[in-house]
């Protein structure tokens, strides 16, 4: 059965988080220099340290959707994304920065893969076309949005571009409450019940 309702609101979300990432991608490393007076070096630390956390929080995201489901992996990951924005602008030098910028990546990353998944499973007779439309979402519409984002920041200030970005974890969380988990095989469920023991 195809539930193209919870596939549409899925494709939401990962609109939102798309956004998300570009605009924390984008202005990472220059609110940590501009606004922060950092260095240079530390700049470039924050956004490694971005990255690197993400590339962790995709293994994470696929573990913890193996425990707790595909949906409420995705709501943990944008769950970590509002402290981790909210560090980050109340950050008072790079340090807090860097850390913030762990959340972030691990927030932003956690839902990535698993949301893929999930769109296969809400359309299972259209599996290349939930991938497409979920991982094309996920690249295009970001780059689309950024220098929307760009001339804001150009206006408002970096930081006000990067509160903008509070609306899209809410708005994604929000949207994630109507999203059913998909039912489970019999052996898959008793696994994990296994595992959660």
């Amino acid at each position: 059965l195809q539930n193209w309702p919870a596939f549409r609101r899925l494709s939401a979300v990962v609109v939102c988080r798309s956004i998300c990432f570009f605009g924390v991608a984008s202005f990472l490393s220059l609110y940590v220099t501009r606004h922060l007076d950092g260095s240079r070096a530390q700049g470039t630390a924050a956004l490694t340290l971005f990255l690197a956390a993400g590339a962790l929080g995709t293994v994470l995201g696929g573990r913890l959707a193996d425990r707790r489901g595909r949906v409420g992996a995705i709501r943990a990951g944008y769950a970590l994304v509002l402290p981790g924005l909210a560090a980050l602008l109340a950050a008072p030098g790079p340090a807090t920065a860097c850390a913030a910028a762990v959340l972030l990546g691990l927030g932003l990353y956690l839902p990535f893969s698993v949301q893929v998944t999930l769109a296969q499973e809400y359309v299972p007779g259209h599996t290349g076309t939930a991938a497409g439309v979920t991982l094309g979402l996920a690249v295009s519409v970001g780059g689309l949005a950024s220098p929307a984002l760009g001339q804001l920041a150009d206006h408002a200030g970096l930081s006000a571009a990067l509160a903008v970005l509070f609306a899209l974890p809410v708005a994604a969380l929000l949207l994630t409450l109507r999203l059913p988990e998909p039912a489970q095989p019999a052996a898959t469920a008793s696994r994990r019940r296994v595992r959660a023991s």
